[in-house]
């Protein structure tokens, strides 16, 4: 959504309230199933500019841990500073100035529109988890046999490693050894 902000640069109106749907980009692992509902207001206080979004935007994914199909919606919100860029001139600020300069933090209106779909887009990718769980508790995977463990499987939770089963059948033989009475 490219908003027009010529009524907010010349003084017209305090804000503008913005409301759209925004179709994200594909990432590994993750369905999107639907787009992303974005609210939000960008604002003008005696030429300092600010947008301030809501996102909410529905996932469906697996679970890092046992592999359980998760789902859920994802809500964050995210402020930027607006920086007016007018056509034949560069931005205000730059991390060349010598200041503290992060991007993250600046928007830059760029012959009085702003891009916020560019600004949405970027703090999806930014905001979005690396991974989810279907619980916090989650135990994950039957190392034997690869199911869920919260589902339940009935392997021995002794596990032996192959290298030192030799060692655990003599350590079986000598008990086996005493409890006949050392013979």
């Amino acid at each position: 959504m490219i908003i027009d902000m010529g009524p907010l640069l010349r003084g017209e109106v305090d804000s503008i309230s913005i409301d759209f749907w925004l179709t994200p980009e594909p990432t590994d692992g993750v369905e999107f199933t639907s787009d992303a509902h974005v609210i939000g207001l960008i604002t003008n206080n005696a030429g300092y500019m600010r947008l301030s979004l809501k996102v909410e935007l529905p996932y469906r994914t697996e679970c890092a841990r046992c592999l359980v199909e998760v789902s859920g919606l994802h809500r964050f919100d995210f402020e930027r500073t607006l920086i007016e860029q007018k056509a034949d001139e560069g931005c205000d600020k730059s991390p060349d100035d010598g200041e503290d300069f992060d991007e993250l933090e600046y928007a830059i209106i760029k012959n009085g529109r702003l891009d916020v779909d560019r600004e949405v887009l970027e703090s999806i990718i930014l905001e979005f988890p690396l991974r989810f769980l279907c619980s916090e508790d989650c135990e994950g995977l039957c190392q034997v046999c690869g199911t869920p463990k919260r589902q339940g499987c009935g392997c021995s939770n002794k596990y032996i490693d192959p290298r030192l089963a030799v060692l655990a059948r003599l350590l079986e033989e000598d008990e086996d050894q005493k409890d006949d009475g050392g013979r």
